[in-house]
């Protein structure tokens, strides 16, 4: 469909009368979009059924080949993105990356129109609030990495910080932001995948904090 779409374009637009220009241009917007669907459900459901074994993977390495996949988008929006040292974990390191890219992606998405946006990435090592630290005489609680994404954009109201990890769920029509709602859902399924938790904290205009937990291995 993409494809003839596209050919249907190129050869005959300006060519016909406007009402054809214009159904052309909704079959090809069309064509488009339901390529993008199709490609993220693919990676949605594959986060289970091709992930790679867990590894110990430098989360450095994984946020540097995010950024670097992320380039152009960084130019254009002149974002800047800054991190703390980060740990080794024990992970898929492929979906790291992914999880990563996702994360800053939305942040340099989600921008105030007025100013560059700025992502900080960090991680800190912690014991799961509410348990008892992990002593000689008590080995039952895994300690976790916590990672934190927090950046200036628009911000998230609260009523809506559990929906926007559903798959298909937007806060946005897709002419104000371009995606298919399902980015924040891989993200969900990979840290789950994990065996940590995904959350956000954020108010509208006051930007986004993105925190998600790795369990720490022993190994």
């Amino acid at each position: 469909m993409a494809s003839y779409t596209q050919l249907l374009a190129r050869r005959y637009r300006g060519k016909l009368d406007t009402d054809a220009d214009e159904f052309i241009t909704f079959a090809v917007d069309g064509a488009n979009r339901m390529q993008r669907l199709i490609n993220d459900l693919l990676s949605y459901s594959r986060v289970s059924t091709r992930g790679k074994p867990f590894e110990p993977t430098n989360s450095e390495t994984s946020l540097e080949q995010a950024l670097l996949n992320l380039r152009a988008a960084i130019e254009e929006s002149q974002a800047v993105v800054t991190h703390d040292p980060l740990p080794t974990v024990n992970a898929d390191a492929t979906q790291m990356v992914q999880l990563f890219q996702n994360l800053i992606g939305n942040a340099i998405k989600f921008r105030k129109p007025d100013e560059p946006p700025r992502v900080h990435v960090s991680a800190e090592w912690r014991v799961p609030s509410g348990e008892k630290p992990v002593t000689r005489h008590t080995t039952h609680v895994t300690p976790e990495w916590l990672f934190s994404i927090c950046d200036s954009g628009i911000g998230i109201d609260p009523q809506y910080h559990d929906r926007i990890f559903v798959i298909f769920q937007r806060l946005h029509g897709k002419s104000e932001y371009p995606g298919t709602g399902i980015g924040l859902a891989i993200c969900k399924r990979i840290v789950e995948r994990h065996s940590g938790r995904v959350w956000v904290e954020s108010e509208v205009g006051k930007g986004a904090t993105f925190y998600f937990t790795i369990p720490k291995s022993d190994e």
